[in-house]
């Protein structure tokens, strides 16, 4: 009796922090956008080049190192009113499932963790290209946005506005982008 090998290929991108981002923005007193930006961005992609659906999205995101240009509105985000950075110095996302639409579009499914707090996230992530760096290796870029309620994290704090409304809203809009290095592709031989 003989057996047949078949191999399973799979190539993994790791996320370039030099050039990812997780960029936020909130409305400040119902009236004007804050806008700022967290931390770096590490993680991974690992691609299954036969079956792009068992493919998987890793994301830590530095929540120490957000950033509004505003050290004492910096100050206040890192604190336990909103992201407790000292007990929880990142965020992170991994993916669950990975639908792909198009050639370049996807809908990833996952779980995201904030403030020690997980939920159920779905993101539409676009490839928006690939190429070869001055320096020989090959990157693509992807890109994403989602709004989330903050106090689904935890992330609760308030004031009530005397003229109604409140100082920071609820809902927090989020814009990823991430620049990926390819890696060398990797086989593994299961036996059939």
């Amino acid at each position: 009796m003989t057996t047949t090998a078949e191999k399973v290929s799979t190539t993994t991108w790791t996320l370039d922090p030099a050039h990812s981002s997780v960029e936020f923005s909130a409305k400040h007193m119902m009236i004007s956008t804050v806008r700022g930006r967290m931390g770096a961005v590490n993680g991974e992609i690992i691609v299954d080049d036969q079956n792009p659906a068992n493919s998987s999205i890793q994301l830590t995101v530095d929540i120490a190192g957000l950033t509004t240009s505003d050290e004492k509105r910096d100050g206040h985000l890192r604190s336990g009113d909103f992201f407790d950075a000292e007990n929880h110095p990142e965020a992170t996302f991994k993916s669950t499932r990975i639908e792909p639409l198009s050639e370049n579009k996807f809908r990833v499914a996952g779980d995201l963790t904030i403030r020690g707090t997980t939920k159920s996230i779905t993101l539409d992530v676009e490839r928006d290209g690939e190429g070869v760096s001055p320096w020989g290796m090959v990157v693509a870029g992807f890109s994403s946005a989602i709004t989330l309620n903050r106090k689904d994290f935890g992330l609760n704090w308030n004031v009530a506005l005397e003229a109604g409304g409140v100082l920071v809203s609820e809902n927090v809009k989020l814009e990823i982008t991430i620049e990926a290095i390819k890696q060398v592709a990797t086989a593994d031989n299961a036996a059939a």
